[in-house]
């Protein structure tokens, strides 16, 4: 586990968020790291079903609204755990009502709709975070920190689980659409970031079982990167090496404690929405990976 140094004390207002969605996730993460504060304050939550949406809020103390429209009547900001094309359909409802964004990836369920959601964030000039989990976590920014002291000649990655096969990630989108709509966000952000932007791109397999994506670098530098959901492995696999005239530099998430990515999120995000300051992580961001994967989508 990385060393992290203690945070500085939080001298804001919290951040009242509204949570849109009280799935499993809605409820393992959001909902939970929204209260913990001291930055955020969970202030309501919504859901289809109501029962749920009450559920997911009475923990915390928090609102159960009976509609979209008064979540965002009891909050400065929304926070998304819905499939792509909920999030993709809300947000720009949200954005519109000068709401700062804590998004989900995929942005959309396709192309279109998450390039409507990002033009609706950046015409109404709403702060935007995506919930990229592993770019949070002390180890991931000191590999990235790293990655840019060296010459990248060529890498390769890989992020694999067995989360298809069966329980509560086995949804019917990620089921249609597989491991380049779901993890390829993570491996693509983390291969672009830690080598440079991504230039050409090409898939081959199933992205329902196993794919295969071969990047070019702006610098020249080439990887590649298997995405699988569906294969049966002892735990959650991603992993990137990075190679040229230097000792290999590597990245494996096997030992990390995500429990650690949490508080620096939370953090990010109030500290972006209280200071009206635009984040590395949004939704432009996540547009542009977005068009990676329409590219990289075998026909």
């Amino acid at each position: 586990m990385t060393p992290t140094s203690t945070p500085a004390i939080w001298s804001h207002r919290p951040v009242d968020v509204g949570l849109v969605g009280a799935g499993p996730w809605a409820r393992a993460m959001h909902a939970r790291m929204l209260a913990a504060g001291p930055e955020t304050r969970l202030a309501a939550v919504w859901a289809r079903r109501p029962e749920a949406a009450q559920q997911t809020a009475s923990p915390y103390g928090a609102r159960a609204a009976g509609s979209f429209g008064e979540l965002l009547d009891n909050c400065e900001a929304v926070a998304f755990a819905v499939p792509p094309a909920v999030q993709a359909e809300l947000a720009p409802l949200a954005a519109r009502q000068g709401k700062a964004l804590l998004l989900e990836k995929p942005l959309g369920p396709d192309l279109p709709a998450a390039r409507r959601l990002a033009d609706a964030v950046a015409d109404a000039g709403v702060v935007s975070q995506l919930v990229l989990t592993k770019r949070y976590h002390p180890t991931t920014r000191a590999f990235l920190a790293a990655a840019r002291t060296v010459d990248v000649r060529g890498a390769r990655g890989c992020y694999l689980h067995g989360a298809f096969l069966g329980g509560d990630l086995a949804t019917g989108w990620r089921l249609e659409h597989g491991a380049l709509l779901d993890l390829g966000p993570h491996l693509l952000d983390l291969l672009d970031a830690a080598i440079g932007p991504v230039v050409d791109i090409r898939g081959t397999g199933d992205p329902r079982h196993w794919i295969e994506l071969t990047c070019e670098h702006a610098n020249g530098a080439v990887s590649q990167a298997s995405l699988s959901g569906s294969v049966s492995v002892p735990r959650a696999q991603t992993r990137v090496e990075l190679f040229g005239t230097h000792p290999p530099v590597v990245y494996d998430t096997a030992e990390i404690d995500h429990e650690e990515c949490w508080p620096v999120l939370r953090r990010d995000f109030a500290t972006a929405v209280r200071t009206d300051t635009p984040t590395e992580l949004d939704a432009r961001r996540g547009l542009y990976l977005q068009t990676l994967i329409e590219r990289a989508t075998p026909s």
